[in-house]
């Protein structure tokens, strides 16, 4: 029976808990617009589901926004009930393959050169991510700001005394009450805010299965589950509890619940738990304070959150971003000495990067090239030859 370690809330746990802020925070404020969610629902439910997983799993296993509906809800501006639809879709679905078991079967049959290729895909897309949207932003001050967080993390990133995620949020937010944020307004945005109850239709459900279900389920299956089983081995090797059956079913369970209080789809990730243990997390306390902001800001400040946005410049996220980008990139040298693994992993990588669909796509090819006779002779002797 595995232990359970208690949940810290010291330094490294406050800094953990901005280690992956830089994903989900611009998703979550692009959503909420493009769609036309309800403010407040959205912060308190995302923040609740944070507080639960930390609480269960006693380890820095956070909640996302699924990142492909997001991508099509702003790029379509797909309405919010269908949103909620879809959540509610995909909670069943990930359920079924929970409790049958196909989870588990999946684990055992994808290889792990596989999953470290889509890790090395995401890492790259986070990375060039903030480069080309986040750190920009703000021209030349913004650039100037990502430089002086750049070299906060550098100096502070392995020091336990002086958490760096926590000393880089505070730069951001003294930048952004200097040049950003109007004081004055400040005050009319405080009010008291609960969720709204909300019930999908049949329609809403069809639709959202349809649009967006269908679409995140590849990429769920390989980051969301898989991927983030294999983190919690790399990280947490004693915690034998962890399987892809507990992943996927408190994966359901959260889509289950949060679009009856308009709250969005949401998921695990690999990236997620990268970036709350690069910057010290590693207990539940850093995800349980990371959900205790959110719910702060739902319940106090939902109806003046264009405001509170602010204290958070991108140009912030986009190095916090950087940084998870880079972590999940360099996890792939422990296939390195293998150089069939290596090779596929690559592809694997390349592919969830640069296609449509990528993920799905690197899952599928990766996992066939793994089984199939082909030997890769040509590029697994890449460098191999004396010159």
């Amino acid at each position: 029976m595995v232990t359970l370690p208690k949940i810290r809330f010291n330094r490294q746990e406050f800094s953990g808990a901005f280690g992956d802020i830089g994903t989900d925070f611009p998703l979550i404020v692009a959503m909420i617009i493009a769609a036309g969610l309800h403010t407040p629902s959205v912060l308190i439910i995302f923040g609740l589901m944070q507080i639960f997983t930390g609480y269960f799993y006693r380890m820095p296993m956070p909640v996302q926004p699924l990142k492909a509906m997001a991508a099509l809800v702003i790029s379509q501006k797909i309405a919010g009930p269908v949103l909620m639809g879809a959540g509610l879709a995909i909670g069943v679905v990930m359920l079924i393959l929970s409790v049958t078991g196909i989870l588990d079967k999946l684990t055992r049959f994808i290889p792990k050169a596989v999953i470290r290729g889509i890790q090395l895909g995401l890492g790259i897309s986070l990375s060039l991510l903030a480069f080309k949207e986040y750190i920009p932003a703000d021209h030349l001050p913004g650039y100037i700001l990502a430089g002086f967080s750049f070299l906060i993390i550098l100096l502070f990133i392995d020091r336990k005394k002086v958490p760096a995620a926590l000393l880089v949020i505070l730069l951001g937010m003294l930048y952004a009450f200097i040049f950003k944020i109007d004081l004055a307004v400040l005050p009319a945005t405080f009010g008291i805010n609960f969720p709204v109850f909300f019930i999908p239709s049949i329609e809403n459900i069809a639709t959202g299965f349809v649009l967006l279900a269908l679409p995140q389920i590849p990429l769920s299956l390989g980051n969301s589950i898989l991927a983030t089983k294999q983190v919690s081995a790399d990280y947490f090797p004693e915690r034998t509890d962890i399987t892809v059956k507990k992943i996927g079913t408190t994966y359901s369970l959260m889509n289950l619940v949060s679009p009856f209080f308009s709250g969005i789809p949401s998921c695990h990730g690999a990236g997620g738990m990268v970036g709350h243990y690069t910057f010290g997390g590693r207990t539940g306390g850093s995800v349980i304070i990371y959900g205790l902001m959110y719910v702060s800001f739902g319940l106090f400040f939902g109806n003046g959150f264009h405001e509170i946005i602010k204290a958070f410049p991108l140009p912030v996220l986009g190095v916090i971003l950087v940084v998870e980008g880079l972590s999940l990139i360099v996890l792939v040298k422990d296939v390195v000495s293998d150089k069939r693994g290596f090779v596929i992993a690559i592809l694997c990588g390349l592919m969830a990067f640069g296609l449509p669909y990528g993920f799905a796509i690197s899952l599928i090819v990766g996992t066939a090239i793994w089984y199939s006779p082909l030997k890769l002779t040509a590029l697994s002797g890449i460098g191999s030859e004396k010159s």
